[in-house]
């Protein structure tokens, strides 16, 4: 195989501004994509409790910090520091008190940023506030009040961690994303969600039969997939709301789910209606079909760009299955993967400029990622499993994939430079097609 740029293209810097009470603009740089990346240190304290009841637990506030550091840590950027390697004395007042803070102890133990705050429970509700600091400038990023529901702490900490990574680097993460992937036991299959952080698996389908290809709508509300549950594969799109179905492609031969184009408007769909595997565009509201490929060899796994000016697909017209893109009315066919003998499975970036693909090397099938130009190829899984469909966040920071080996099947999220491997799932029975959300509101 020939060699494999392993630097990664370098991140335009973001800059970004929250402007809260009392509240420094903060320009903060991060580059998460560099092959030489090393996690920002980040100390963030045991929240203050300020309940003037004796009986109000003090745990609570350990709790709130330990659920913020749970979720910073799932974003791959930030390494956080022990407490017990705090120097500074516990906070016991306003956590807004720049002058309180020995910004020489916090620099000491190699902490680049300070998380402080207090919480007031009562009966009802959490009141928390809380200042994110900037340990090297003495700075502070900002500072804000939250008002909660009692029970309601995990949302307190994922809106805390969001805001926290929104002001280093202009985006506020995936945390209320979920996952749709395909179950499979024996023959039988059926869709399911997951959390961001792995919670709250949810029972999508109940069509026990091959499932292929699920795919969220831009809003969230609506899933298309391949459903064999009539015998023959059909297209399917689903209202999560209501749980009702509605078949879009039934043809003659193979009907096989695509994205949805990014105004949820169109579906990309792979059908053989006219004796072989072509792309088509459909138009969901008034059922008016397209072809945009028209070639004698496969073409399938059909993804838009996000601006919906491209479609990256699959085709083997080179004798073996690589990557092309084309322009969205089918013209200007470009193939841009010429390493390996079998790549497939595209998803397209959501910050653009990027295609992620499974790809066969050494005999086994690991992620990769590609400039959508077909330059900058960079592998992003090295082990010894099968790792397959791989799927980028709404961010584009991070890429969820399948990964089998003997005895697991799993669903894994790593960051686009390939760090950070978590797993978000893991079964004896088989998980694949593992596909991201957008964010919900």
């Amino acid at each position: 195989m020939k060699k494999i740029y392993l630097a990664a293209s370098w991140i335009l810097f973001f800059c970004a501004s929250l402007i809260f009470s009392n509240t420094a603009i903060a320009k903060i740089y991060i580059d998460i994509d560099s092959p030489n990346f090393q996690q920002f240190p980040i100390a963030i304290c045991d929240f203050n409790n300020l309940s003037t009841r004796a009986a109000e637990p003090l745990e609570i506030g350990i709790t709130l910090a330990d659920e913020i550091k749970k979720y910073v840590a799932m974003t791959g950027i930030f390494n956080i520091l022990n407490k017990k390697s705090f120097l500074e004395e516990k906070n016991t007042g306003n956590p807004a008190a720049l002058e309180t803070i020995r910004f020489s102890d916090w620099a000491a133990i190699g902490a680049d940023y300070l998380l402080r705050g207090n919480i007031t429970p009562s009966d009802k509700k959490i009141i928390a506030e809380c200042r994110l600091f900037d340990v090297t400038r003495g700075e502070s990023l900002f500072n804000k009040k939250y008002d909660l529901k009692i029970g309601e702490q995990k949302e307190l900490s994922k809106k805390i961690a969001s805001d926290i990574l929104f002001i280093l680097t202009g985006d506020e993460g995936e945390f209320n994303t979920k996952i749709a992937f395909v179950s499979k036991k024996a023959s039988k299959s059926d869709i399911y969600t997951i959390s961001y952080d792995g919670s709250d698996i949810n029972n999508i389908t109940n069509h026990q039969t091959i499932i292929l290809s699920p795919h969220w709508s831009p809003d969230g509300n609506f899933l298309a997939f391949t459903s064999f549950k009539d015998g023959h594969p059909k297209v399917y799109i689903r209202n999560l709301k209501t749980g009702t179905e509605k078949k879009v492609a039934s043809f003659e031969g193979l009907n096989l789910c695509g994205f949805f184009s990014p105004d949820g408007k169109k579906l990309l769909l792979t059908l053989s209606k006219d004796d072989n595997e072509e792309i088509y565009v459909l138009e969901i509201e008034t059922a008016k079909l397209k072809r945009l490929t028209h070639n004698y060899s496969i073409d399938v796994s059909p993804t838009w760009s996000p601006d919906g000016q491209k479609i990256a697909f699959v085709s083997n017209r080179s004798g073996s299955p690589q990557i092309y893109t084309m322009d969205a009315d089918g013209d200007n066919v470009k193939r841009i993967t010429y390493e390996g003998i079998y790549n497939t499975s595209p998803s397209w970036s959501p910050r653009g400029g990027r295609i992620a693909y499974e790809g066969l090397i050494n005999g086994t099938y690991q992620i990769f990622s590609v400039d959508e130009d077909g330059n900058n190829l960079l592998q992003l899984t090295f082990d010894a499993a099968r790792n397959e469909s791989p799927s980028w966040s709404p961010s584009g920071r991070q890429i969820v994939y399948s990964s089998k080996t003997a005895s697991k099947s799993r669903i894994c999220i790593m960051n686009a430079n390939g760090l950070n491997i978590r797993i978000l799932n893991e079964n004896n029975d088989a998980l694949t097609m593992p596909v991201w959300s957008p964010r919900f509101k």
